[in-house]
């Protein structure tokens, strides 16, 4: 749904409308998964409503250098409306410091990858870390979201896999047990890289064609990538080239922060706008909340109310 700056008390009452009010969120950290063969066991942040059972969950993978501390908007918002929020640390993460010799860099994108299938393993585990939770989870719905680096790693397990350099679609990291996902600043086809890219990160040549699962994609149309030679088009890809039930938001002015979803005044948002990340955080928990639930019909009201308004931040597609 859209949120026009100049109507705050509206948009809130809106959102009410649609999500209900937000709860009180449990969280802990840090959760750790051994993790043989990873060089570090994985650290993992769980959040969670207060009360309330049948819980779906929701395993976000954090942009490059971020951590399980991260995007704080986006992970706070969801746990206070309905969902558990799993969020690892990936070993690129600033925390953990290490170094771009280690031998493991050229297969950090897969260690991605594997942590998210780590914690999907790990349900147990962590629903048994935070206090009150037990026995509250919803195993039959989980979906999966990520921020650039972060939404190629989730983008896996809804069936997107990596071009080898014969051309051939490497392995299927898809996971059955995902059923939704929201991809936000997902990059696009290799075919387009920078000089760089292409020698740094052989990793960034997706194919989308086996991508079946349901998901939101979100790209902002100011998101000018060093990676590409092409222009924020980029970011469109991914709802372009995959098959089967999926949604673009695209967002006027956003670059790659898409507002600000990483953290509340962090450095390297440059495009501040808590109302971008106020539609964000809206039409994702509409979109997963229809998806994990068919009867629901959230997002039917959320897309009707942005095609509806005159001053909305973006524009939607759908197919």
């Amino acid at each position: 749904m859209p949120i026009p700056t100049s109507t705050p008390d509206a948009n809130a009452t809106n959102a009410r409308q649609i999500e209900g009010a937000p709860t009180t969120v449990v969280s802990a950290k840090p959760v750790v998964l051994p993790a043989p063969g990873r060089g570090e066991d994985l650290q993992v942040r769980v959040s969670a409503p207060a009360t309330g059972g049948d819980l779906p969950v929701i395993v976000f993978s954090h942009g490059f250098g971020w951590s399980m501390n991260g995007y704080a908007p986006l992970a706070d918002y969801w746990a206070a409306h309905g969902f558990v929020v799993i969020q690892p640390t990936h070993l690129d993460s600033r925390t953990l410091g290490i170094p771009a010799e280690d031998l493991r860099t050229p297969r950090m994108w897969r260690f991605r990858i594997e942590d998210l299938t780590r914690v999907l393993d790990g349900l147990d585990v962590l629903e048994a870390s935070v206090p009150g939770l037990g026995g509250r989870l919803d195993r039959e719905r989980i979906a999966v979201a990520g921020h650039s680096w972060g939404a190629q790693s989730a983008s896996a397990l809804l069936g997107a896999r990596v071009l080898g350099a014969d051309g051939v679609p490497g392995e299927d990291m898809s996971d059955p047990r995902v059923k939704a996902g929201v991809l936000l600043a997902l990059t696009g086809l290799g075919d387009d890289l920078t000089p760089f890219a292409v020698e740094h990160l052989p990793f960034m040549r997706p194919s989308f064609d086996t991508m079946t699962t349901p998901a939101l994609i979100v790209a902002g149309d100011n998101d000018q990538s060093q990676l590409s030679t092409r222009g924020p088009d980029w970011f469109t890809d991914p709802y372009t080239y995959s098959p089967g039930n999926k949604a673009l938001l695209t967002l006027f002015g956003a670059e790659h922060s898409l507002g600000g979803i990483p953290g509340y005044e962090v450095a390297e948002t440059t495009d501040e706008s808590p109302a971008r990340v106020a539609l964000i955080q809206h039409l994702s928990t509409a979109f997963l909340r229809s998806a994990l639930h068919p009867g629901d019909t959230g997002w039917k009201t959320a897309v009707s109310a942005l095609e509806d308004d005159p001053s909305a931040l973006g524009t939607l597609q759908s197919k």
